[in-house]
């Protein structure tokens, strides 16, 4: 019988381990009773104050952050508008004033 695959990263190679499903890809462990409950369930994104984000909004930075391959640092309180949600380790794209696009983590921006 084939197991499911990670609701994490969607590798296919997971194994089962007690009363859980594991992906060896990237660790990730849950409940085989909870793998068809996560199927459904959308993916929340939430804020480094814990308002739950969407596609569209606007939002603010709220740490100095540097850019990866620039001397470049977009500042504390750059504003960026129509953020677009996408899966992954930084889980918004956008365009920012002055840098162009540009993906960012969750934990560092704040809803307006």
């Amino acid at each position: 019988m084939p197991f499911p695959n990670c609701p994490k990263c969607n590798s296919e190679y997971t194994y089962e381990d007690r009363d859980l499903l594991v992906c060896p890809e990237c660790s990730h462990e849950w409940s085989a009773e909870s793998s068809a409950v996560e199927n459904e369930d959308a993916r929340v994104v939430k804020d480094a104050h814990g308002n739950v984000l969407s596609d569209g909004d606007s939002i603010t930075v709220i740490k100095d952050l540097k850019v990866k391959g620039s001397s470049s640092v977009i500042k504390i309180g750059t504003k960026v508008k129509n953020i677009r949600l996408i899966e992954g380790d930084h889980d918004i794209d956008c365009k920012i004033d002055g840098f162009g696009a540009m993906k960012l983590k969750s934990e560092f921006v704040k809803k307006i």
